[in-house]
């Protein structure tokens, strides 16, 4: 008799556990509970044999709050809002894309690449070309040019154009944080304070400063002298619309750096043409640049061509880049360069007259993509002048 008692009160108490043992998933988190009623009608709530009754409420209880801590699990595992933009946004400096900056360089070390522009290569090409350009054009006929003097000026140029950069960023901070595109620069967003961005232009400008000693004194009074231009350029969109001709001057500096590098000296019918070729050429392309930020600009109140051309932009650039073509066709005709050089001013011709005439001015996407393609013009002018001295 004690046995059966013993078997029956096991039994009594093994039931509950049974029914529990036949649904263990309902104990998982991560499964949803309403599969698990509808493969079981015993867990359905209009099921209530009166043997489950108890059991169902306290189910519904069970799942309830599991349901509540699936939920709450669920979400806190989102990146909020702000998590997001600082992930993202911050750490690609605005764009939302991850550059090589985000993946290589040390976490503390990525704002100041990013104020240096290390992850836009783009405006130390458009910096670099027309050096390129005149160191190719002083070499001598039938000759290749120097290849380590382009390699210093490509050091050179890197270091420049983070400086005048730097320079922008602290000169603007109060403006980037208004425009759209800048609000998330690093000295604009708080990442660097104005102090730390000035500690590394200094830290730039000796390094620039090493570059430039490397060069005949000709060169580095001519290249100390760019530095009025670096530093003046970034006020020049308060007090006029024509910034962009100032950014010409000053990008193309190279143009008149690159021969004198060479040469020792100047020759004004190769280097002048040449020179405000390029300043053309930067009309064209930053203007195109600058129609990403009009709507920003008129409420902030700075100036630039694109406001000023409006309506009339792709006229006034397609008369800077016949400028900027005629420009290189009088410099190398001066040079006496070969005809291959000819040929690729017809290529480079084509490329401008493409994005002058398919830019859609109102897409800041497809102004920085013809933007970016610059660099392909200026690689099919290097292109021109190399093949053409070669065969001079």
């Amino acid at each position: 008799m004690a046995s059966a008692l013993i078997c029956r009160a096991s039994r009594r108490f093994l039931k509950p556990s049974c029914s529990l043992s036949l649904y263990p998933a309902i104990f998982n988190p991560l499964t949803p509970t309403q599969h698990f009623i509808n493969q079981n009608p015993t867990l359905n709530p209009l099921f209530k044999p009166p043997q489950f009754q108890n059991f169902n409420f306290e189910f519904h209880k069970t799942v309830g709050s599991l349901s509540n801590f699936h939920l709450v699990a669920h979400v806190s595992t989102w990146p909020s809002k702000e998590n997001r933009n600082q992930s993202g946004n911050v750490s690609s400096g605005g764009g939302g894309d991850t550059s090589w900056v985000d993946l290589f360089l040390p976490r503390q070390v990525q704002p100041y690449a990013r104020l240096a522009r290390l992850d836009k290569p783009i405006g130390t090409w458009l910096l670099l070309l027309p050096c390129m350009w005149s160191i190719t054009l002083a070499a001598t006929p039938g000759h290749l040019p120097d290849f380590k003097m382009i390699a210093l000026f490509g050091c050179g140029a890197l270091l420049l154009r983070g400086a005048g950069c730097t320079v922008n960023d602290l000169l603007d901070r109060d403006i980037d944080t208004m425009v759209e595109r800048t609000k998330l620069r690093p000295v604009a967003s708080g990442l660097l304070t104005p102090f730390q961005g000035l500690c590394f232009l200094g830290f730039q400008l000796l390094l620039g400063l090493g570059i430039l000693l490397q060069l005949n004194n000709y060169s580095r009074v001519l290249g100390a002298s760019s530095l009025l231009l670096v530093f003046s350029y970034p006020l020049m969109k308060r007090f006029t619309f024509w910034p962009q001709a100032f950014l010409g001057l000053t990008f193309n500096w190279g143009a008149l750096l690159g021969w004198a590098a060479v040469k020792g000296s100047l020759d004004p019918y190769i280097v002048l043409p040449l020179y405000a070729s390029g300043v053309f050429w930067t009309l064209v392309y930053d203007t195109i640049y600058a129609h990403q930020d009009k709507e920003d600009d008129l409420k902030v109140g700075v100036k630039s061509t694109a406001l000023r051309f409006g309506d009339s932009t792709k006229d006034w650039i397609t008369g800077f880049g016949i400028a900027c073509l005629g420009g290189l066709a009088v410099s190398g005709f001066n040079a006496e360069i070969g005809w291959p050089y000819y040929a690729s001013l017809a290529i480079a011709s084509g490329h401008l007259g493409w994005q002058i005439w398919t830019v859609d001015l109102s897409s800041r996407a497809d102004c920085n993509r013809k933007f970016v393609s610059n660099k392909w013009f200026g690689a099919i002018i290097f292109g021109g002048i190399l093949a053409g001295r070669l065969s001079s």
